[in-house]
């Protein structure tokens, strides 16, 4: 399946920044602090989850207050989930696994869907119709996806779930589109001192 050209330029953004903060949360104000302070600090395409209790607030208020950002909603489990999500704002949508009653929302209102998926055939289902999210990453590390990036050499794939900013290039190295990285940046002691090393990476041109 070929994106549309909005599509594809929220493809192209993604893959471009290399790195997806993914920000869980205790509640929406606590999400609404972290996703700026992310921001402020250079990382502006991320993901907001669904497990934020009020998360249908926080997009709406993050999108308000950060307008620059591409800001996307994961956790996406169910077409209700797809609905709001756009409704408030968000500019991409990703899911833990294929959720087939999102794709037709998606595709209606012209925003990109990262599908999850583990297996091969999950993975080039997704990764046909547009951009794929390896979901949890961890279980079969970067070796994993140069397997799967051996059958499927064309696909762009999201590595998520378990990844430490230390490992993020080796993810690159092995192919990955963009990589996902959760607490180990949004939970840090000290969140711009994550994203000044991050940055630094990328400056250096190792990401």
């Amino acid at each position: 399946m070929t994106l549309s050209a909005a599509q594809e330029r929220t493809a192209e953004r993604i893959g471009s920044a290399r790195i997806v903060p993914v920000l869980r949360a205790p509640d929406a104000e606590a999400g609404h602090a972290i996703a700026l302070r992310l921001v402020a600090a250079g990382l502006d395409v991320l993901e907001l989850t669904a497990t934020i209790p009020g998360w249908p607030e926080l997009v709406a208020a993050v999108k308000a207050d950060a307008p620059h950002a591409l800001v996307g909603l994961g956790t996406v489990r169910t077409a209700a989930d797809a609905e709001l999500a756009l409704a408030r704002g968000a500019d991409f949508l990703v899911s833990p696994h294929p959720v087939s009653e999102a794709r037709g929302i998606t595709a209606t209102a012209d925003v990109l869907f990262v599908e999850g998926g583990i297996t091969p055939a999950e993975l080039s289902m997704a990764a046909d119709a547009g951009v794929a999210k390896l979901f949890p990453a961890h279980l079969g590390g970067p070796q994993y996806l140069k397997s799967v990036l051996s059958i499927l050499p064309a696909a762009r794939i999201i590595p998520t779930g378990g990844i430490a900013v230390r490992d993020v290039p080796t993810w690159l190295d092995g192919g990955a589109f963009a990589v996902g990285v959760g607490s180990d940046v949004y939970a840090a002691d000290d969140l711009e001192a994550k994203a000044a090393e991050l940055r630094g990476l990328i400056a250096a041109g190792q990401l």
